[in-house]
């Protein structure tokens, strides 16, 4: 994939021949998802799926407890930044690290890790393009040996123009300049359907869709050609918007979104970390359903 940020997406050859580099840091951010009888799924740790079988010299991040903040009400928050900046140390990553992450869902775990090392100044990570899927589709090495990193010495310098508050989120539905991108699917978006249950269905007033699940090859699940990539960001308005704004419906989706639109040289992108999750509980807050009228909250 020929992209302007190539150095951001890593692909399986170039990881199968750099496992023993040794300022590699390969991180498994995959999160298992258990459909429930009640529609949606349930979140677990991914680890027992690392421990069972994983990239040789991979370490594990856990989104259940290290990567989301444990005092907020909302699921999969960005951690605090020492939270944050601890759990990178006790990973391996240090300011000279070659980061690379996986996950086996689509990329979009390891696009939030991405994004929340992005967010934090690091910008030396990239994500394996395609995953576990596309690993273990071509049959590359498999371990279950455990890792031990050596503790890193990482520091946190925030940039807080990448995380989106609801507040903005409300302005840029005024602001013509803006883009809002839902990254949940095309049913989320329309409010008619969708796996996850939000308190109140549809999109957030004027934003527009590119679907996570679009952006990938079905078969491989790595990331489709660049110029197929931005003929969909296009399409919609997003490459041609002074800023931005990607959600989902906590944070995790919208993350594929704004790393893809980053890769393609779009500089002024945030993600809205509280998405749905947040937005859809508050009443007062303006949805739209393709039953509803534009503008007006939805029921």
């Amino acid at each position: 994939m020929a992209d302007v940020n190539p150095h951001a997406l890593a692909e399986t050859d170039w990881l199968e021949d750099h496992l023993n580099d040794t300022d590699l840091c390969l991180l498994d951010c995959r999160v298992s998802l258990i459909p429930e009888d009640s529609g949606g799924f349930r979140m677990e740790s991914g680890r027992p799926a690392w421990e069972e079988g994983h990239i040789p010299g991979s370490g594990f991040v856990d989104f259940t407890t290290d990567l989301s903040d444990q005092h907020s009400d909302l699921p999969l928050m960005m951690p605090p930044a020492d939270q944050f900046t601890a759990t990178m140390a006790r990973v391996g990553v240090s300011a000279h690290t070659r980061v690379v992450l996986y996950d086996d869902f689509y990329n979009i775990w390891a696009a939030r890790v991405w994004w929340m090392l992005r967010a934090s100044g690091f910008d030396n990570a990239a994500v394996l393009n395609g995953g576990w899927h596309k690993w273990t589709q071509e049959e590359r090495p498999v371990s279950n040996r455990p890792t031990a990193p050596v503790r890193g010495q990482f520091t946190s310098t925030p940039r807080p123009t990448l995380m989106a508050g609801k507040r903005e989120v409300l302005e840029a539905i005024q602001t013509p300049s803006s883009c809002l991108l839902n990254a949940l699917t095309a049913e989320d978006h329309a409010g008619t359907g969708g796996m996850i249950r939000y308190p109140r269905p549809g999109r957030i007033t004027s934003s527009v869709n590119v679907s996570f699940y679009d952006l990938v090859d079905p078969e491989t699940h790595a990331y489709l050609p660049v110029e197929q990539l931005r003929e969909k960001f296009e399409t919609v308005g997003a490459t041609g918007a002074k800023r931005v704004i990607t959600y989902c419906g906590a944070g995790i989706a919208a993350c594929s979104d704004a790393f893809v639109l980053t890769l393609l040289g779009l500089e002024d992108v945030a993600v809205y970390d509280g998405s749905l999750m947040e937005w859809a509980a508050d009443a007062s807050l303006p949805m739209a359903t393709d039953t509803s009228p534009v503008g007006r909250p939805s029921s």
